[in-house]
């Protein structure tokens, strides 16, 4: 059973940059497919990120040109760098695994049969 943990949450001043990582375990991440979520307070959970099992990666417009995914299936890891933090980025973020993707199409939560705990993300000044 895959198991997926989050880490690297914390808090930041505007400008500032966190790299959060998707640790797997209980199986390897090279088939799975791995999307980057975040739900701030009285908000609905959104599609920040996306890399295939392949490494396609795609990223929602709110971090388009400022955060970058990528993956290390040696480590089974999936990270999430994500520099000039706003305050509007303050969330916790989920990462979360699909088998078998091999592209990225959309963010819907539902496409996604594992979730971690998520870790939080406070950005302010």
């Amino acid at each position: 059973q895959l198991q997926l943990v989050e880490s690297g949450g914390g808090s930041v001043q505007p400008g500032g940059s966190l790299r959060l990582s998707c640790a797997a375990s209980g199986a390897t991440l090279d088939d799975y497919r791995i999307g980057w979520f975040r739900q701030a307070p009285g908000k609905e959970r959104e599609g920040v990120s996306c890399i295939s099992a392949v490494g396609t990666m795609d990223y929602a417009e709110s971090a388009r040109g400022r955060f970058t995914v990528s993956r290390d299936n040696a480590k089974d890891t999936v990270y999430l760098e994500m520099n000039s933090l706003k305050p509007d980025d303050t969330a916790v973020y989920y990462c979360a695994a699909s088998y078998g993707y091999y592209y990225c199409s959309g963010y819907n939560p539902s496409d996604y049969g594992y979730w971690g705990q998520g870790t939080q993300v406070t950005v302010s000044s």
